[in-house]
């Protein structure tokens, strides 16, 4: 139903190219949600609060921080809301206000959207592949000459003695190009570009 841990490194702690720092990310609706974020066009940052002050007394946020184009957001993925008493709500809600951050809700229906869904479990599968340089540069070179390109188009317009379809989705986990993961399953038509 989620994307699968990470086989590398601590399994409850998330890193992305978007991630400032890893993230506690034990619950898997959380870890499906900041994948999502991770290959969000919109979404340019992402941190993680672990406490606040309101007034004097110290609260414990463990707030995922989203620097969205439309602004600062806490990620707020509802499968995965630690339960807290009404005073400890509060609190919460005091200084998540403080701090400027309105929510970014996350439903487990947001969650299992398709064709999203399948597409970011497609492209998220070939996070952290090796990428040469020689094969880097002539992709993001097409797509600043030519693009955005369909991917058919930009896979076709790549010589390489090797297919550079995974070269294509490792650079979209690392951020450096878009792929279109909302309007359609990942085909020829899917459009590609590189990241402004």
């Amino acid at each position: 139903m989620f994307v699968r841990k990470p086989r590398k490194g601590h399994p409850d702690l998330f890193a992305s190219a978007k991630t400032l720092a890893p993230i506690p990310a034990r619950h898997p609706a959380l870890r499906a949600a900041l994948v999502q974020a991770s290959l969000d066009p919109e979404v340019r940052t992402i941190g993680f609060v672990a406490t606040a002050h309101v007034a004097s007394v110290q609260v414990e946020l463990n707030a995922v921080v989203l620097g969205h184009d439309a602004g600062r957001f806490h990620l707020d993925v509802v499968p995965a809301r630690r339960l807290r008493n009404l005073e400890e709500d509060g609190l919460v809600q005091l200084a998540l206000r403080d701090l400027g951050l309105e929510p970014f809700e996350v439903t487990i229906e947001h969650l299992k959207a398709e064709p999203r869904r399948s597409n970011v479990d497609l492209v998220w599968s070939y996070n952290g592949r090796s990428v040469s340089l020689d094969l880097r540069m002539r992709i993001l070179g097409i797509l600043i000459d030519d693009g955005p390109l369909s991917l058919g188009h930009l896979l076709k317009s790549i010589r390489s003695d090797r297919d550079p379809t995974a070269a294509v989705m490792s650079l979209a986990c690392s951020n450096l190009i878009e792929i279109d993961l909302k309007s359609q399953p990942i085909g020829p038509a899917t459009m590609v570009k590189s990241r402004t």
